[in-house]
């Protein structure tokens, strides 16, 4: 469900971690799950010191039945999702849908409305296509300018199949001596499934190559 994901040791190291992630990446982490009772720095402590730095931020406490002394401040401080424990994987997996779904949502929502360039190519990933560039997370994939040109082209109307000539055509229009044929497009769309895997690339044969967007 999720591009990437870290973990931490405790609560200590657990706000050391969102501290520097944002430093990296100038962006926050989309979700947070802790449990209360953790070592160093409780999961109530941790969550003051999120929502100190990020008042928006998604975040799930774990609790137990024993917990429930708790509960009370976590509400207080803005905490509105708690998955009690022992866990009942369905009810965790729908929360977690719900939350991604939400996420989702917004990001399309802050797009729209900063800028009509970018294109949502996943949950994570993002296309500019003034810049004609990539983002996973707000960080720039670097990819090749046919791999590039590949994806440009799809994305001028991601509603349609292009045909490998139409693809051939675009991609190699500047070079005159050279004969690609349909498995230079598929060397390019192995290449880009494997930097890109959370990306729908779609090769149907006989028909020739589309892209799925969010």
């Amino acid at each position: 469900m999720f591009f990437h994901v870290d973990y931490s040791i405790d609560g200590l190291n657990g706000i050391e971690k969102y501290t520097d992630y944002y430093d990296k990446t100038n962006s926050y982490y989309d979700l947070i799950i802790t449990d209360i009772k953790i070592p160093k720095l409780n999961g109530i402590e941790l969550s003051k010191m999120i929502f100190n730095k990020n008042k928006d931020q998604k975040l799930i406490v774990l609790s137990a039945h024993s917990d429930s002394k708790y509960l009370m401040e976590l509400v207080n401080i803005g905490i509105s999702q708690f998955i009690k424990k022992p866990i009942e994987i369905n009810n965790f997996l729908n929360v977690i849908f719900k939350i991604c779904k939400d996420i989702f949502y917004t990001k399309i929502s802050d797009t729209s409305t900063s800028s009509s360039n970018v294109i949502y190519l996943s949950l994570s990933t993002t296309w500019d296509k003034e810049y004609k560039t990539i983002k996973r997370n707000d960080v720039k994939i670097k990819l090749s300018k046919k791999e590039l040109l590949f994806i440009d082209l799809l994305l001028k109307n991601s509603e349609r199949t292009y045909t490998s000539n139409e693809l051939i055509s675009y991609i190699w229009k500047d070079e005159v001596y050279h004969s690609p044929d349909v498995q230079n497009l598929n060397n390019i769309l192995s290449r880009l499934r494997k930097k890109l895997p959370e990306v729908e690339i779609e090769n149907t044969y006989g028909l020739g190559y589309r892209i799925y967007i969010e």
